[in-house]
């Protein structure tokens, strides 16, 4: 078994040959070369993942060699084999993008694991990179699922002002993709190979927030031991997305004014102000005109958000789209968990229909987690919908109490049976507090 690709360039010939024997007989395939430029030819024609570089070459120096190579093949890590005590050479490549360095004739005993080290790390910057690409591809206007008008309406806009720099401000309930849009119109920019950085504003008090937000300098608090930077800065040539805009405090609306008219902002606890390029995307489920006739929300800073609004319609004015939402998640959820459920029932389809959805497509998805979770067959049924969609089914027809506590009987066994007895996991799967789960079983006498 190969464990990876290695090129060894040294113009000593003994000592490239010794340490090929070593190198090769741990599973590494070695490649030789005698000079800079042989190595070079090398690379062009091989996949290499790790050179290992004498520091003086007869036709360069090795240090600056390493600047040369990450150029143009920013993947493979170099490891820089220096003369004894040599340190200072060592320490001048590590600086230069060099993975680490070894001391000729003296480290032999660590070649193996810093090769294994390097090796893992190419590995794991592959996977990043992988999943990067993963991202990118799922937040994309083509796979934002509607057929809906309202749906097709609120892409087709979100697509126009996508390639410009204007500051978006996007509108719906809980739940309706907000976060899906935004990131989605950060790909279809010029911004896209930048920075996608997202907030939620009502996740933080109002001293944490700012401090998220803006950054803050070493001592400006107690637990600032050390400078930080902000969101805002950590987003510089990209786009941030500050959703729950509606929540932030008044005096750090101005803060915030002052990044939209100025470009600038100032760290808590500096006295001179830093620039930012930055395109800013903001969502709410309030009113904000509203806020602003309150006095709650800056009149200033609100025109300049709403300068391109789309309203994210919600899934209860959608119906046509849940079950393409309905089936997308089902088969998502089925490979992950099971594999065997393939369909829905047209009871269960119906029930998914005609429920309020007040939650939004985050609510269906967890449905739908949960439908997948509790199947006992290769077919959704209503067996495996939460209480309130039994109870609603009935119009008008109110289930007896003895009826309604059977089902959640049922169905808190049903999860229990799919944790294996694990009560949070359970909890957190019914929505509801440990506490009362615990109240649940002794009351139904669940074992």
């Amino acid at each position: 078994m190969n464990r990876g690709n290695v090129l060894l360039i040294d113009d000593e010939e003994k000592l490239r040959h010794l340490l090929k024997r070593i190198i090769g007989l741990e599973g590494f395939l070695v490649f030789e070369a005698d000079s800079l430029k042989a190595g070079l030819k090398v690379l062009e024609r091989e996949y290499i993942q790790v050179i290992l570089c004498d520091v003086k070459l007869p036709d360069g120096n090795g240090v600056e060699f390493i600047e040369k190579v990450k150029a143009k093949y920013p993947a493979v890590e170099i490891i820089m084999l220096t003369a004894y005590g040599n340190i200072q050479a060592g320490v001048q490549s590590i600086k230069n993008g060099a993975f680490d360095y070894l001391t000729k004739g003296d480290d032999n005993e660590r070649i193996i694991p810093l090769l294994d080290r390097a090796m893992e790390k190419i590995r794991l910057q592959k996977r990043v990179t992988q999943l990067e690409r993963q991202v990118e591809k799922k937040y994309t206007f083509e796979n934002i699922l509607g057929e809906s008008d309202l749906i097709l309406s609120a892409i087709d806009l979100a697509k126009k002002v996508a390639p410009t720099d204007a500051t978006v401000l996007l509108l719906g309930e809980t739940g309706t993709g907000k976060e899906v849009f935004a990131h989605a119109i950060h790909n279809g920019s010029k911004r896209a190979g930048n920075p996608f950085v997202a907030l939620n504003v009502s996740s933080f008090s109002k001293e944490l927030l700012e401090s998220e937000l803006f950054g803050h300098m070493a001592g400006s608090f107690t637990s600032a031991v050390k400078d930080k930077k902000g969101l805002i800065e950590e987003a510089d040539g990209g786009s941030l997305f500050l959703d729950e805009i509606g929540e932030m405090a008044f005096d750090l609306q101005a803060k915030l004014l002052r990044v939209l008219e100025t470009s600038e902002f100032i760290k808590v606890g500096d006295t001179k102000s830093s620039k930012v390029n930055v395109r800013l995307i903001t969502a709410t489920n309030r009113d904000l005109q509203k806020e602003v006739e309150e006095g709650k929300f800056r009149e200033d800073l609100f025109y300049r958000l709403n300068i391109f609004t789309i309203e994210l319609p919600a899934l209860r004015d959608r119906k046509k789209d849940i079950p393409l939402l309905a089936n997308y998640f089902l088969q998502m959820y089925s490979s992950k968990i099971n594999g065997h459920v393939t369909s829905m029932s047209k009871e269960f389809l119906d029930n998914l229909i005609n429920h309020d959805w007040k939650g939004n497509i985050r609510e269906l998805k967890n449905v739908m987690e949960r439908a997948v979770i509790l199947a006992t067959g290769n077919e959704l049924s209503i067996s495996s919908l939460p209480i309130d969609f039994h109870t609603s089914r009935q119009k008008g027809q109110a289930l007896s109490a003895f009826e309604l506590s059977s089902m959640e009987k049922l169905h808190i066994q049903r999860v229990l049976n799919h944790t294996h007895g694990n009560k949070m996991a359970a909890a957190r799967l019914l929505n509801i507090g440990l506490t009362t789960l615990y109240r649940k079983i002794e009351e139904y006498q669940i074992s």
